[in-house]
This record gives C-alpha cells, sequence and structure tokens, in this order.
C-alpha cells in the first residue's frame, strides 16, 4: 500500500535532510503493510515474491512466534534495487516511522556506493520473480517433491562460492591440453655448454618431465573455490537441475555483499540516522521514544558483537581521529599518553573520510585498519574462552591484538568457511575430493556430514573432505550410504 499523506510529506522532508548530508541514493519507494505481511516478506530475505520452499514457511513460522511473544520485532526491511524497496509497519509510532525512513536512506547510499555492491543485479527484483516462475515451471513438469529435493540439495551449497570473484578479472577458459614443457638448456657457446648445461642436469630434467607426462593431468587443474560453478559444469545434471542450480548460485553471489559488508552497513545507516534524528527531525516530545529505540538497536549481547554497535562507534571514531588528525607517523611514535589524550591539529577531515570508507571497504578491511588499542580500551572489548573447570565461558584477555584477530576470524569470507574443489577424478573413479583451508576453527562435523550428502545427491560419487579435526589431519568421506573419518 502506498503512503499515507502524512508520511509522504515525512519522506519528502527526510530525502531533503539526507541529500543535505551528501548522501546519494537510488530512488526509494516506502510501502505501508501489516505485521503478518512484514513476516512474509522478512521470511522471503526481503523479497514480495520468492519460489516455493519449504525454508521460506519455516522461516515465516519463527519470525512470526519472536513477534507474538513479545521477543523480536522488525521495524525496517530495505531491498538492494534501484530503486529501493523499502516497508514501513502499520501502527509504527511517528518517531519509529522517522527513524526508519533515515536508517533506509542511509542504507540506500551504501548499497550504491561501496565498491562492494557495484557487481550485484540492480533489478533484483524482477530477477527473483522470475526465478519464481522459472522453478513453478519445473515443478509442474518434473514434480514437487522431485524439485524441492533438489533444492534442499542446491540451499545447502549456497555458502561454497568464491565470494571475492565479482572483483577478480574473468576468468580465461582454458582449452585444450596445456602446452607441453620442454627441457631448460641455456644459450652458451660449444666449449662452455657442458659446464652451463651439464649432461647430468640435462638428463635429470628429461627424466623428470618424462615421469611428470606419465601422470594424469590434475582436475580441476588448480583449486576451484567456486563450488556451484564446478558443479554446474562438470556434474551429471539434467538441463533442469543445472537451471535451478544456476539460479540459486546466482542469488548466492547477490547477497554475498551484505554478508561481506554487515558491520559497516548497518554502522553507516545507524550512524546516519543518529546524526539525522537529534540534529534535524526530531520533536522534544520525542526525545525519549528514539532513545529507547536507538539503545535497543545498540545493546550487546553477552558474548556476540552487534554489527549496529561495532559499526556505528567505528565511523564515529574515524569521524574524531580525522578531525583532530590522530594519525600518521607523527601521532603513532608519539609515546606520551597525555599528549595524545589532549592531541588536535584541527585537521577537520572527518567528515570526508568517512564517505572515502564507505565507498572502498568491506568489513575486513574496515576492522583491520581502523580497530586500534584506544578503541578497544574505550569500547572495553576482550576475548574469553570456555574454562571446564568452572563450565563457564570466562575472560582470557584484553589485548586488542586477539581481538582483532578472533573479530577478522569471525568476518573472513563472510564468516564462511573456505572450502575448495582440489580433485574431481580421486583415485581415478570420478571421486570429488574438497579441502577446507584450516584457519584454527574446526568444521562442524554434523553439518559437513549433512552437506557431503547434498554434494553426492549433485556428484553421484563418494565425496570427501580434507580437513582438520582436533589438530589432526583427517579426511571425511561419503559414499552415498555411510559416512567414514579416517586420517591422512
Amino acid at each position: 500500500m502506498t503512503l499515507p499523506l502524512e508520511l509522504a510529506k515525512l519522506q519528502n522532508r527526510i530525502r531533503e535532510v539526507a541529500a543535505s548530508y551528501k548522501l546519494d541514493f537510488f530512488e526509494t519507494v516506502f510501502e505501508m503493510v501489516s505485521w503478518e505481511e512484514m513476516n512474509t516478506i522478512a521470511a522471503y530475505d526481503g523479497f514480495p515474491v520468492r519460489y516455493p520452499h519449504w525454508r521460506f514457511g519455516m522461516s515465516y513460522d519463527q519470525i512470526s512466534k519472536n513477534y507474538s511473544w513479545g521477543l523480536s520485532k522488525i521495524y525496517e526491511l530495505v531491498i538492494n534495487n534501484d530503486p529501493c524497496y523499502a516497508y514501513l509497519l502499520y501502527g509504527n509510532k511517528l518517531v519509529d516511522q522517522k527513524l526508519v525512513m533515515a536508517h533506509v536512506y542511509a542504507h540506500c547510499d551504501f548499497f550504491k556506493n561501496n565498491l562492494w555492491f557495484a557487481p550485484t543485479n540492480r533489478r533484483m527484483v524482477d530477477q527473483l520473480a522470475s526465478h519464481s516462475m522459472r522453478i513453478e515451471r519445473h515443478v509442474r513438469k518434473e514434480g514437487r517433491d522431485e524439485v524441492e529435493q533438489f533444492l534442499d540439495a542446491c540451499l545447502s551449497l549456497e555458502n561454497l562460492i568464491d565470494i571475492y570473484a565479482p572483483y577478480s578479472p574473468p576468468r580465461k577458459v582454458e582449452d585444450g591440453e596445456p602446452a607441453p614443457r620442454d627441457v631448460i638448456r641455456f644459450e652458451a657457446k660449444a666449449y662452455m655448454d657442458p659446464f652451463i648445461n651439464p649432461p647430468e642436469f640435462i638428463e635429470e630434467q628429461r627424466v623428470q618431465l618424462e615421469e611428470e607426462r606419465r601422470q594424469p593431468e590434475a582436475f580441476p587443474r588448480r583449486p576451484e573455490r567456486d563450488v556451484m560453478l564446478f558443479l554446474m559444469e562438470h556434474a551429471p545434471l539434467r538441463e533442469w537441475q543445472r537451471d535451478v542450480l544456476a539460479m540459486i548460485r546466482d542469488e548466492a553471489y547477490y547477497f554475498a555483499p551484505q554478508r561481506l559488508t554487515k558491520v559497516m552497513n548497518e554502522g553507516w545507516a545507524s550512524y546516519w540516522h543518529s546524526r539525522m534524528m537529534t540534529e534535524k527531525l526530531l520533536e522534544p516530545s520525542e526525545l525519549i521514544d528514539f532513545a529507547e529505540r536507538h539503545a535497543g538497536a545498540m545493546a550487546m549481547q553477552p558474548g556476540q558483537v552487534n554489527p549496529y554497535k561495532l559499526g556505528i562507534e567505528l565511523f564515529r571514531a574515524i569521524e574524531d581521529r580525522w578531525n583532530k588528525g590522530r594519525f600518521g607517523k607523527e601521532y603513532e611514535d608519539c609515546d606520551d599518553l597525555e599528549t595524545k589524550r589532549r592531541w588536535d591539529t584541527g585537521l577537520r577531515q572527518g567528515r570526508d573520510k568517512i564517505f572515502e570508507v564507505r565507498r572502498i571497504y568491506n568489513d575486513v578491511t574496515f576492522v583491520d585498519e581502523f580497530l586500534t588499542p584506544e578503541f578497544c580500551d574505550e569500547q572495553k572489548l576482550f576475548t574469553y574462552d570456555y574454562n571446564p573447570k568452572t563450565g563457564r565461558r570466562e575472560i582470557n584477555g584484553r589485548d586488542y591484538r586477539d581481538v582483532k584477530d578472533r573479530m577478522l576470524r569471525s568476518l573472513a569470507n563472510g564468516g564462511q568457511p573456505v572450502i575448495e574443489v582440489t580433485e574431481g577424478n580421486f583415485r581415478n573413479r570420478g571421486e570429488l575430493v574438497l579441502t577446507h583451508r584450516h584457519d584454527g576453527e574446526d568444521l562442524d562435523l554434523a553439518h559437513a556430514r549433512g552437506t557431503m550428502e547434498h554434494l553426492h545427491h549433485l556428484w553421484t560419487r563418494p565425496v570427501h573432505i580434507e580437513t582438520m579435526v582436533e589438530d589432526r589431519p583427517r579426511r571425511m568421506s561419503y559414499d552415498g550410504e555411510s559416512h567414514e573419518l579416517a586420517d591422512l
């Protein structure tokens, strides 16, 4: 439903306020929805139409129960699209609608200007509607159970993509056999040739090349991180299955930048809704309600990092540092704490700096560059571990390097494990081998086994994952009937 007149006027005002702060956004369309409609859209990841699948119903049920029991409430949903679509909830107070609109315009600015969103499809609403119709067509032809079972397998693999591939040069297609390698000989005059190219060295090279030529060629030639693409190209799939897998892969790449920039995106939107509300939009009578909503969004849960809170505080810290010139060699070399506390060169470049950061950084580079010892002290960040003696999780350190290391590990690869296809013809029997690039965190074995079963459904041959389990190199295997775990 279109906006009532009062909210339409409010939208125009907030759009002008956002533009006055130099935010640059796509045209934004707000729609009023009931809480049931909001829960449905949220279950569909913010889109009005998706293909039929039980996971959306499960998500709707969970969201609805949380709302009914007062455990959570969705205030805003916005889609990375051109135009951007956002939803307002019937019954919210006017101050809530103001806050949501201000927050949404900042999100839209981020979607449009952050480089990590640049490759995304800006017509994804239309694209997902097309996906829904195509899958419905496959359902009518192949049967609902058949298509849904295949969708289950594809969706379990949607994180097995190379999230950095859209930002790399297009991969060259390698046709035919690689050029044969010859024995290396250096140019030399006849009398020096035995010394420059010793016969025993030439013979050693020849034997080595002959041995290499007898070995079967690696398949794939190099590790392939985009597992879904590898399956599309090499798994024995029917045409409709390849089409479904391609759709799920396209959607996975669309949502990937949101995983890469969750902290920045929510921090940027929170920073600007806070500024717009407190400086230009709030009425005196709305202050307490706004403070309550804002504090609720910024609250930190025990054992968790709130991306809204971390993001907004990092943007504020960056602005303050660049306003006061608290960066560079001279500042870093200063070892007087009182001097550093009072440091202010009057640079006043903070606003320009946060716009630059918004444009080119993702969460990993954002935290890596701007999470400083001073920031960790101010925000009281620490690391913790499980203590088996007490049966509780306890603080085990406040060193900012440990805090940063753990945070970066949780953000790397969008918070997902790095898994690559390393062998597509293992034991010369067409078996699939994937390798987990272990970063100190073991795989969830139950989840890994479930994923292997879905991989087998697509590959139809035994599947293996090589990883580290409790500091030991192990190979997990599934042959379609049973799972095995063996030492490497």
